[in-house]
């Protein structure tokens, strides 16, 4: 299954995107409300790095960074990768909400155009938000990124996106075909914080625990974007993040795909798709 990008097909993603655009306007402090819980968040890490950040810094030497310099990028990344891990499901659930999944998928559109198309608006959102980190980052916070590898940097986001969007595109599936149950979503809201190294270097933990990030392509994402922008290291020196987040998004997206469109099947055989 492959994306098509002819004239009708723009049209459709279009389309979704007016009708995201119109209801997310329609909630006048929304956007200053994502501005301020975002804001919050890093002032949070920030003056706990004031308070005891120093003790961290052992941990990260190996990013050549301090903690909240570390925190604020994995956050930056992880908000706008959660835009591929979360736009899916919850699209599709509000979808079955009001009763307009079934009419959606009686028209003409193809399975990956839909995907793209209930996605889109969120990864834009997600976009500007991380714009907004950026600038943040670079002329309040004062965050040395001097020592960044754009090519490294850019690899490594986009195997991380490809992934998390497939892992969305799994968590959609079980919306899908089981409604309120979705393990894929829990085990991922349960297991990123702790082993993900979004709020700490997985090195902290103990050896057991390292040994299960290691499944988790969080971590990887993670740690090799601090080393492309604080310590710059090259492809060939990331070459091993970057082949198991190959491998991660070589296989996770075709059996997402394929997931997703055999839950659409079943669950229109046997009736459930429009329920919730």
């Amino acid at each position: 299954m492959t994306i098509t990008m002819n004239k009708p097909a723009l049209k459709q993603i279009f389309a979704f995107l007016r009708k995201d655009f119109l209801i997310e306007t329609s909630y006048k402090l929304a956007f200053i409300e994502g501005i301020l819980h975002a804001l919050i968040g890093i002032l949070t890490f920030f003056f706990i790095d004031k308070l005891f950040g120093h003790k961290m810094t052992p941990h990260l030497d190996t990013f050549n960074t301090g903690y909240f310099a570390y925190v604020f990028l994995s956050m930056a990344f992880f908000n706008y990768a959660g835009a591929g891990l979360g736009s899916f499901a919850s699209k599709i659930r509000n979808e079955q909400y009001q009763g307009t999944f079934l009419a959606l998928l009686s028209t003409p559109i193809k399975i990956p155009n839909l995907l793209l198309s209930l996605s889109i608006w969120n990864f834009l959102y997600a976009s500007f938000e991380l714009i907004v980190y950026v600038v943040l980052g670079l002329f309040l916070f004062k965050i040395d990124v001097s020592n960044t590898n754009v090519l490294s940097f850019l690899t490594v986001f986009s195997l991380s996106i490809i992934t998390f969007s497939a892992m969305g595109i799994l968590s959609a599936s079980f919306v899908i075909m089981f409604k309120r149950g979705n393990p894929v979503a829990w085990i991922l809201s349960a297991m990123e914080g702790l082993l993900g190294g979004i709020f700490f270097p997985v090195s902290v933990l103990p050896p057991f625990l390292q040994t299960l990030s290691k499944f988790i392509p969080l971590s990887y994402s993670i740690k090799a974007l601090e080393l492309s922008v604080y310590r710059g290291h090259s492809i060939m020196e990331l070459k091993n993040e970057i082949s198991i987040l190959a491998i991660f998004a070589i296989f996770l997206l075709p059996i997402s795909l394929w997931t997703f469109k055999y839950a659409i099947n079943k669950t229109l055989k046997n009736g459930s798709l429009g329920q919730y």
